[in-house]
């Protein structure tokens, strides 16, 4: 199978694709993500030996939306986009302002560990209130990909914290 009929085939049922993992993984935006990996694996693959490619690409599309649903499951509080809204702000005492400085120098040091895409999705998201389709445009990237920039950021910073 030529290049050409790969993408054609890709983009005739890439709609399905979508539809067909985004219960899996949680949403439309995810599951576009997951339909795109697994056109760049299809992409990549040597079908000379594959007789069916188009079961073969939703093999693909399932394998993938799997793991992301796994990688899900292993941390569930990573989904909580208010996670670190518990941070203590009552500053009302000398020991709790220290604590509160001390948290904020560990996020500091935390986010300046993160890649720099990950690092600005997150300060987009969490600083500058933006959605995750205005940190794609502003990122050139997808939403879901901002998305999963802004969790891992978050998860990130958890473990930061945890780590104390």
């Amino acid at each position: 199978m030529d290049a050409a009929s790969r993408l054609r085939l890709y983009l005739e049922h890439r709609r399905s694709l979508v539809r067909y993992v985004a219960s899996m993984v949680g949403g439309t935006a995810q599951a576009e993500d997951v339909v795109q990996d697994a056109w760049l694996r299809f992409a990549n693959e040597r079908l000379s030996d594959i007789e069916r490619p188009l079961p073969y690409l939703y093999r693909i599309v399932r394998n993938l939306a799997l793991d992301t649903q796994r990688r899900y499951e292993r941390q569930p509080w990573a989904s909580d986009e208010h996670a670190l809204d518990g941070l203590s702000c009552d500053l009302s005492s000398p020991e709790r302002q220290l604590h509160g400085h001390y948290e904020l120098r560990q996020l500091e040091h935390a986010l300046c560990k993160l890649p720099a895409r990950t690092r600005r999705a997150f300060e987009l998201h969490r600083l500058g209130g933006l959605s995750y389709q205005a940190i794609a445009e502003a990122l050139g990237i997808s939403a879901g990909l901002a998305h999963q920039l802004v969790r891992e950021a978050l998860v990130h910073c958890m473990e930061a914290l945890d780590d104390d």
